[in-house]
This record gives C-alpha cells, sequence and structure tokens, in this order.
C-alpha cells in the first residue's frame, strides 16, 4: 500500500480526517495525496481567468489545513482537480495508482442523522477502490482487531481483499469473520473463500434480518480497532443503490469503516 488519497471538503472534521490519514501513513510509510475538487462558472464579458483563481484559493485552502496538522514527515502531495469529484479521482488512479482513499465518515450536511453523506457515498457506489471512513473525532491506533461482516463467504474477486491483508500483516491483526445467515441465504454462501479462511482467527456464524443487525449484535464481544465489509449491488450497503447517502439509522460504527468490493 503506498498511495493513500484523501478527499479534503470544507467540514470542521476535515482537519482530525487529515490527522487521522497522515498518523496511518506514517505507521505503514506510504506517501499521501490530499485531494479537492473545485468548479468555477464562466461569467460573460470578463477577462479573468476565474478558474485559475479558484484553483489557487482551493491550494491555498489545503496548504491552510496541512499547516494545522503534525504532517511526521509523510511525503504529502496536494491535488486539485476542477470538475467532478468522482471524474477526478477516477483520473488520479489512472495516473498514480490508488492503494486505499481515506474520508470522514461524515457529510458536509449540517443533518447529524447522515453517516455517510453525498460525496462518500457516491465514492463508494461509483468506484471500485477500497475506502476507509473515520468516524468524527477519531484518532489512530494501531489496528490490532479487525471484525470482518458479510452475510456471503464468497468472493469473486479476490483482489479486494489486499487492503485487508496488507493490515493484517503490518499491524499483525486478529481477523474475525463474521458470517451472518440473512434470509434467502444459500448453503453456497455459508462456503468461506480460501484467502479470508486462512486470515482469519475465528469465525462465528448468526442469523439475522440483515448483516447491519448482525453487526449490532456481536460487535461489543469482539472490541474490534476496524469493521470491514463488502461492497456489494445486494450486500451491506444496498441502499447506496438507491441513493449516495447512508442515514445513521441504516448504519453506523464508531470504529473505522474498511470497505472493499466483493464481486
Amino acid at each position: 500500500m503506498h498511495h493513500i488519497l484523501v478527499p479534503i471538503g470544507s467540514t470542521e472534521s476535515a482537519h482530525n480526517n487529515l490527522q487521522y490519514a497522515i498518523d496511518f501513513a506514517a505507521e505503514i510509510k506510504a506517501k499521501l495525496f490530499v485531494f479537492r475538487a473545485y468548479s468555477s462558472y464562466a461569467k460573460a464579458g470578463t477577462m479573468i481567468n476565474i478558474d485559475s483563481i479558484i484553483e489557487r484559493e482551493t491550494n491555498l485552502y489545503i496548504k491552510t489545513l496541512l499547516n494545522t496538522v503534525d504532517t511526521k514527515n509523510v511525503d504529502v502531495k496536494i491535488i486539485s482537480a476542477k470538475g467532478n469529484v468522482i471524474e477526478s479521482v477516477l483520473s488520479i488512479d489512472e495516473e498514480i495508482g490508488i492503494d486505499l482513499i481515506i474520508l470522514g465518515a461524515k457529510s458536509n450536511s449540517i443533518r447529524q442523522e447522515i453517516f455517510l453523506g453525498k460525496t462518500a457515498g457516491s465514492l463508494v457506489k461509483q468506484t471500485d477502490l477500497p475506502m476507509l471512513a473515520i468516524p468524527e473525532g477519531y484518532k489512530f491506533i494501531p489496528i490490532k482487531n479487525i471484525l470482518m461482516a458479510f452475510k456471503s463467504g464468497i468472493v469473486k474477486k479476490r483482489a479486494s481483499l489486499k487492503p485487508l491483508e496488507f493490515m493484517i500483516e503490518k499491524f499483525e491483526s486478529k481477523l474475525d469473520v463474521l458470517l451472518v445467515k440473512t434470509p434467502n441465504y444459500t448453503e453456497e454462501d455459508l462456503q468461506l473463500d480460501k484467502t479470508v479462511d486462512k486470515l482469519k482467527s475465528s469465525l462465528t456464524i448468526t442469523e439475522n434480518a440483515t448483516t447491519f443487525q448482525g453487526v449490532l449484535e456481536h460487535i461489543n464481544s469482539y472490541n474490534p480497532d476496524l469493521l470491514c465489509v463488502f461492497r456489494r449491488k445486494r450486500g451491506f450497503f444496498k441502499k447506496l443503490w438507491e441513493k449516495s447517502t447512508i442515514l445513521k439509522s441504516e448504519f453506523y460504527t464508531n470504529v473505522p469503516l474498511l470497505i472493499i468490493k466483493g464481486k
């Protein structure tokens, strides 16, 4: 894991998210790319280059934010891009290769009931990149205990497990696996992927209406430093296929959440 992207919004939690990302990058010796998208609107009859002005202001905002954190000798690069966040992130990935996106779980919205806002939700929905969502105010600690929850042990895209494998090796983490039997499960769903089977320290099989309910029932027993879930069209974040925000009533966690694509 060499390149970490940190999208920066205009929220009060931007400082904490950036410091967490820096602390994480320092621990694994990764390079950090701090990213902020901007948009501009052409004004008829003006000779002023609005785009260059907004780009300078965007870079100044990021630099000012960087001055408020401890960079810990991490190699930090600034990226500002005009246009759509998703398209910009995909372009950055194509150019440099993104191994992980670290973002805040709280949106720019003042609506406190939101867990994943529109931008974060859209990144989960529209890209295959692994993401680490950080709860508001959460401080970095080495990841020693990981809880991985899913309703099907089938993993067709083995490369999606690389971030998890990396963290387990780097932090010498213990992996507890929670397999949730939801209504209409199949026997095939209960077959654990070979890679996950090798990585796991324990396996618990439970029956619940949803994977989230299974997590709620068991998470206190494991006391994890990280929760890992798959992003599948009919999986943990199926609500994302209806809209790009996730409410706390639909899902919430007070520990970092690693989201990987399983199929």
